[in-house]
């Protein structure tokens, strides 16, 4: 059980990117192998994967093991399967809370999923009715009642959550958890066909300061953008809260062939208010021109800076658009103090970008002038190895690498036909535990 918890807990063993790897290339029977040795996402996985060709009971093998154990995700994932084969009760009934008033929240979402799954929406809604203080559960009962002609329910549960979230800011209650009400109120008005009113109510509640976190600017500006409202979002984009609105108008303005527009308001609100979070929108915008060498010049002004720093990502700009050495020579300015402050960043960074320039030979020797507990770097200079078809090479490095995690290797081979010898050569679940940063 420590083992399931640690693999859950810090995505640690065979973790969702190897998982994803062998189910892209359907290489089920390797995660059955996987499953076999206590892999959880594995596991999951196949049994997802076995459901998919009818292989229910088979699928429920593969969890039985997890089931026994007592791990609450497997028997979870097994109740979704009888569910499939048509046992309705049998499947509601092996995870039903014994009162559904004191089950956890968990147990309570988890169930009231199942529940919408086999038809029985109104018992769901009913489950997660005494948890609606949690902004998260809120959120999954507008989640799981989509399409199912229960907006009008959902929205009496919601009014007294979003009357709770206006007032809240007046008597300084900072800390209410179903903050997020008011967003979800809107987003129901809009998929039960009354945008009107949502934008209404919403524009309100932001016109009066009446609401406690910026994601509620958000889902205004994208309720706006969404349905085309340009006078709403102008106001929201130039008004009091531009720092969130703009982008959005910004990006309608270019949608509807006014990218010049968009650009000159941009660029006046950050010549004038000096924000540099409306640089990247701006960046942007000027990447899909092809205007390369502004969008850098754009983001240039925060490359030294610890807050809101774009110089990643107009490497990653950069780098998309082929203009391999002008990622190098916007590396190549930092100095040596900001090297010094990000040596892993730096270094890998400048081996990838030589690396997907094609220059293989230079990353590698750029490599070799390293420090060779550099973190990162066996990972990066296995990459290179890679692309430049010296598989078994970087086979080794990554093997003999002790920062190197195990599933690494195995991924390499995955992507060369090998996921036999990748599941072989992985280490039991408790080794890769015991060598873990995380364990």
């Amino acid at each position: 059980m420590d083992d399931l918890e640690w693999q859950s807990r810090s995505l640690g063993g065979y973790p969702p990117v190897l998982v994803n790897m062998l189910v892209e290339q359907g290489h089920v029977e390797q995660l059955v192998r996987a499953a076999s040795r206590g892999a959880w996402f594995c596991a999951r996985a196949a049994a997802r994967e076995l459901c998919k060709t009818a292989e229910f009971e088979r699928a429920l093998g593969v969890l039985e093991p997890f089931v026994e154990l007592g791990w609450e995700p497997a028997r979870w994932a097994a109740a979704e399967i009888v569910l499939q084969t048509g046992r309705v009760q049998e499947a509601l009934d092996g995870v039903r809370p014994d009162d559904a008033e004191s089950a956890s929240e968990h147990v309570s979402r988890d169930f009231a999923e199942l529940l919408v799954k086999a038809g029985q929406v109104d018992e769901a809604i009913t489950v997660l009715t005494p948890h609606l203080d949690e902004g998260w559960l809120l959120s999954a009962l507008v989640e799981l009642t989509e399409g199912q002609n229960r907006d009008e329910r959902v929205l009496e549960l919601l009014a007294p959550k979003a009357e709770r979230a206006r007032s809240a800011r007046g008597e300084e209650r900072w800390h209410l958890d179903a903050s997020n009400a008011q967003d979800l109120q809107a987003q129901v008005l809009e998929r039960a066909g009354r945008v009107d009113e949502a934008i209404r109510v919403l524009g309100a509640d932001i016109a009066a300061g009446r609401f406690l976190v910026q994601n509620t600017l958000t889902a205004y500006a994208e309720l706006l953008q969404r349905n085309g409202r340009m006078d709403e979002l102008r106001e929201l984009g130039l008004g009091e809260h531009a720092h969130v609105g703009l982008p959005y108008y910004a990006r309608a303005l270019e949608d509807r062939g006014q990218a010049d527009e968009a650009e000159a308001v941009l660029r006046r609100f950050i010549v004038a208010d000096e924000w540099d979070r409306l640089r990247w929108p701006l960046i942007e915008l000027l990447g899909r021109q092809d205007r390369i060498e502004e969008a850098v010049e754009v983001g240039r002004p925060t490359f030294d800076h610890h807050d809101a720093c774009l110089l990643e990502s107009v490497i990653h700009l950069l780098a998309e658009a082929g203009r391999f050495e002008d990622a190098l020579a916007v590396l190549d300015e930092r100095d040596a103090d900001f090297i010094d402050e990000h040596p892993s960043w730096f270094h890998t960074n400048r081996i990838a970008v030589l690396g997907e320039a094609g220059r293989y030979e230079e990353a590698l020797a750029y490599a070799e002038t390293l420090p060779s507990d550099l973190y990162g770097l066996a990972s990066s200079t296995a990459w290179v190895l890679e692309q430049s078809g010296r598989i078994e090479e970087a086979l080794g490095l990554l093997r003999a690498d002790a920062a190197a995690d195990a599933w690494e290797a195995a991924a390499l081979l995955v992507r060369h036909g090998r996921a036999d010898e990748a599941i072989d050569s992985m280490p039991s679940i408790a080794d890769l535990r015991a060598a873990s940063r995380w364990g």
